[in-house]
């Protein structure tokens, strides 16, 4: 199956709401769309929460320590989504897959599509693609993207960090 042109902003969304946990409804409505999820897709306070509790569930994903605790985990997460794929069209997007039933709330079509994004991401490139930064003092949860696999920081900011503290301590005399 290919990968949806929208997986990684769903693995990214799901990343950061892990790093970061929605306010509230106002924030993770923002994040959603900006992540393209339609703003269609109703939200509520319960969506809130169990929102934040799918953030904990990708932490245990990318924190397993093999890569079989990984695909137990991963195949919990989809074995929740209990809806046929359809094919829709909407927001101008053209013809796609939602794995969702019409008028699911967000949190389930966001559980649903992070099952199947990750699972797409890892049995194509590899159970490895998920990590925590090297820099000490961050260990926030990233998705890697890159062409060779070998990410090992959440961001640009804190491999340059790393890159200059360790410059400095070979330098310092």
């Amino acid at each position: 199956m290919p990968e949806s042109h929208y997986y990684p902003a769903i693995l990214r969304l799901v990343t950061d709401i892990t790093n970061r946990p929605p306010t509230g409804l106002d924030d993770l409505r923002h994040r959603c769309v900006t992540a393209g999820l339609g703003p269609g897709i109703p939200a509520g306070p319960a969506d809130l929460a169990e929102i934040r509790r799918l953030g904990d569930r990708w932490a245990e994903i990318v924190d397993a320590d093999t890569e079989e605790r990984r695909v137990a985990l991963l195949n919990a997460l989809l074995a929740e989504a209990a809806a046929y794929p359809r094919i829709t069209t909407h927001d101008g997007c053209g013809w796609h897959l939602h794995y969702r039933d019409d008028g699911v709330g967000l949190a389930a079509v966001l559980r649903a599509v992070t099952g199947v994004a990750a699972a797409q991401h890892l049995t194509q490139l590899g159970m490895d693609r998920l990590g925590r930064c090297a820099l000490d003092e961050c260990r926030l949860a990233f998705v890697d993207f890159s062409r060779g696999g070998r990410q090992r920081y959440c961001s640009r900011a804190c491999a340059n960090r790393d890159a200059v503290r360790r410059h400095r301590r070979r330098n310092a005399g």
